[in-house]
């Protein structure tokens, strides 16, 4: 196995919601998209960086005396953190006795990986799991991605991919004998608002999507829905047309927003994008899969 690595922010045994039966989860760092409802912030930096909790910190000061950087600070008698000034040697966390810093993401080799992932070749086997790598976007860390889907592929475990679809279609097409689903992310129907929302057009996600179809890629579709922010008429009416248009797709999924991942901005010292939203409600639910209906597309699932 070529000696290839990654840079890591998770790994997640027993997934049971990023692709068919019981699952091991690889997050990768690194994102070319800048969703507004992004709920890893952390995984948009494609390098590792701190993170602070501070409902956990007992501001004893121990990581401000122990900091090489001067990053740990008191500010009106309380822990405050100089992201900018950060350099990583992780002599704060060592000193911290509440486990409230922690350095999020981390260098691993395919085998390092593999390693994790074939513990649970039995769960997979009777499950129908495997194994899915996601992100951030796995498709930014091509080679890695690449070699992590061949090393699954040789074990006989089953791969899915969870992707943005943006990347260079080359990249598709080296990826696409490896990659058993693809849980490929469809966020806006018009350019403009997508650009608006993600900060890049949708036009490679589109036509990689229409590539990867025409090369017989088995396809979950997969639409993060945001209450008054993208689930306009325009935007359902669009998801209704992929679906008329790709008959074959494995699967429509409305991915449904949650806020649990909000807090997780400040720990890396960064503000969100948009205000916190409240978690999706059963009824908002119910009424996109029923205009989905009426628009002509009732294969669409919450994810």
């Amino acid at each position: 196995m070529e000696k290839v690595q990654g840079t890591i922010f998770d790994i997640q045994r027993f997934a049971l919601h990023d692709g068919p039966g019981i699952r091991t989860t690889v997050f990768l760092k690194g994102c070319p998209l800048r969703c507004l409802w992004c709920h890893n912030p952390e995984s948009q930096a494609f390098e590792p960086q701190l993170s602070f909790d501070k409902t956990k910190c007992a501001n004893c000061f121990r990581c401000v005396a122990a900091c090489p950087a001067g990053a740990h600070k008191i500010v009106d008698g309380k822990h405050a953190v100089d992201y900018g000034k950060c350099c990583l040697n992780a002599k704060c966390i060592e000193a911290c006795p509440n486990r409230a810093l922690k350095i999020i993401g981390r260098k691993q080799s395919v085998q390092e990986v593999m390693d994790v992932v074939v513990r649970d070749i039995a769960y997979y086997n009777n499950s129908g799991g495997g194994m899915t790598i996601s992100g951030g976007e796995p498709m930014s860390q091509f080679r890695f991605t690449l070699e992590l889907l061949k090393a699954a592929k040789d074990q006989g475990i089953h791969t899915c991919l969870d992707t943005s679809g943006y990347a260079p279609r080359e990249l598709f097409e080296k990826v696409v004998p490896y990659t058993d689903l693809f849980l490929y992310d469809y966020k806006a129907t018009d350019d403009n608002e997508h650009l608006r929302l993600t900060g890049v057009s949708n036009r490679l996600i589109l036509d990689n999507l229409d590539f990867l179809y025409e090369k017989g890629a088995r396809i979950i579709l997969r639409c993060p829905l945001v209450k008054g922010i993208n689930d306009t008429d325009e935007h359902l009416k669009g998801i209704a047309e992929i679906g008329r248009k790709y008959p074959n797709l494995a699967g429509i999924e409305l991915m449904a927003y949650h806020n649990m991942g909000y807090d997780k901005y400040e720990r890396i010292g960064r503000k969100p994008e948009m205000e916190m939203l409240p978690t999706t409600d059963e009824a908002t639910k119910r009424s996109w899969l029923e205009r989905l209906k009426a628009f002509g597309c009732d294969k669409a699932m919450i994810g």
